[in-house]
């Protein structure tokens, strides 16, 4: 078999191989002798049937099939013997059987990965955050939990920040109703910031049994297309107005916060614990945001068509499962390439140079790195011995904390060639806490 491989591109290849026509009329006759001893035609006892039906029968698909077979071998041997590493699938082209030479041909296209240097990053500025979590950090944390706990009774007052306001409305668009812009009994909780600020606003100081009217214009991408960039008038009704009656702080709230025996100070200890564990992995994250946006712009590659396709495939079924997720139904629900192609294009890159800084610089997972951050998972769970089996029951959730680690590993030797400055950080700002 002869090969021959043409560059068509920069990271595009094309490869001719030739495989003797003899070879293939041989496979072809001993196929055809295999489907004789079996074949049922109309007239002939199986395994009676003349070759010459046989092969009238059976000839042009063992023919298609043979030569298929042979094409795809071959040009599979020869990227092997060659050493060369495809990017995606090859685009195979059917060689043409009529001419009568002795050798028949096969073409294939294919996309290779590129060659990787991976660029110096000793210039590259990276700002780790710092944070010290003081007792007015865990009280703030504390207050949060208990708004989260919050119960919500009957006031009779005028409705505040914080409350929650039992109301029915009606939208309209020039007077006429538009879907989804009527309900009865609909509760809004005030400064939430789950509703339209310029909805949520004009209830502010409402009481029970009191009406308003007033105008809303929806944002210009507002997820309702229908209504989108329009301005509607609501008539709004207060059925009731529910204030929010916290938890007080003491054995009933540590005890719904997992401590046992209630104790407060254990709470107290616990909550800080989970804010330093919290602080350190967001510190974490930020800075490896920054190692990974200086190895990209310190190194710039060309990526294969294919990875890229084969990514935006990868991101537009997770778009559709957090959909569903969140009950919305996403069906076939259009999700065009080029709203994730930026997005593919960088998570592609940074594999292909993540992986060549951990083969360069021998930053491979450790076993024991590894059973390290599966415990770190596990100990924030009431049995975290059944994490751990979780992790380890399953190779593709080991995988997952595998890819964690290398990450990890690649952020420790970055910050050592990195220029790495500590710098004091907010709490609130950090953990992403509205003042």
């Amino acid at each position: 078999m002869q090969a021959q491989v043409e560059t068509i591109g920069q990271l595009e290849r094309r490869i001719r191989i030739s495989v003797p026509r003899a070879q293939i009329d041989a496979e072809i006759e001993n196929r055809l002798k295999r489907i004789a001893r079996t074949a049922k035609i109309h007239g002939f006892r199986p395994g009676k049937v003349p070759m010459k039906l046989v092969a009238q029968q059976y000839g042009g698909q063992v023919r298609q099939e043979v030569i298929s077979e042979a094409g795809s071998r071959g040009i599979s041997d020869a990227l092997y013997e060659q050493k060369i590493k495809i990017a995606g699938m090859p685009r195979f082209e059917t060689a043409s059987d009529a001419a009568n030479g002795e050798q028949l041909e096969f073409t294939a296209t294919f996309e290779v990965y590129p060659e990787i240097v991976v660029g110096s990053i000793a210039s590259a500025k990276i700002e780790r955050p710092t944070v010290q979590v003081s007792d007015a950090d865990v009280d703030k944390t504390i207050d949060i939990l208990r708004k989260q706990r919050a119960t919500f009774e009957p006031a009779e007052r005028a409705a505040q920040q914080g409350d929650q306001v039992d109301i029915d409305y009606i939208g309209s668009i020039d007077g006429q109703p538009f879907a989804g812009g009527a309900t009865q009994g609909y509760i809004v909780t005030l400064g939430e910031g789950r509703t339209l600020a310029d909805f949520d606003r004009p209830l502010d100081g409402m009481k029970a049994g009191e009406e308003k009217t007033f105008d809303l214009t929806f944002p210009a991408d507002y997820h309702g297309k229908d209504v989108a960039g329009k301005t509607a008038q609501f008539q709004v009704k207060v059925n009731r107005v529910l204030a929010a009656r916290l938890p007080e702080i003491g054995p009933e709230l540590a005890k719904s916060l997992g401590v046992e025996d209630g104790d407060v100070s254990k709470m107290r200890t616990e909550v800080r614990a989970n804010i330093e564990r919290e602080v350190s992995k967001r510190v974490e994250n930020k800075v490896k945001e920054q190692v990974m946006q200086a190895l990209t712009e310190a190194t710039p590659l060309s990526v294969p068509r294919a990875l890229i396709d084969s990514e935006i495939e990868r991101l537009q079924q997770r778009a559709r499962h957090d959909m569903e997720v969140r009950g919305i139904k996403a069906g076939n629900m259009p999700m065009p390439a080029d709203l994730f192609e930026a997005q593919a294009q960088r998570r592609v890159s940074l594999g292909l140079i993540l992986a060549e800084v951990v083969k360069a610089n021998d930053l491979k997972a450790q076993p024991e790195q590894v059973r390290k951050l599966v415990d770190e998972y596990a100990e924030s769970y009431e049995e975290p011995e059944q994490v751990v089996a979780w992790y380890y029951e399953n190779p593709t959730r080991l995988a997952e904390v595998e890819s964690l680690v290398l990450e990890q590993n690649v952020v420790s030797w970055a910050l050592k060639q990195a220029q790495v400055e500590d710098k004091p950080a907010v709490f609130d700002d950090l953990m992403g806490i509205n003042k």
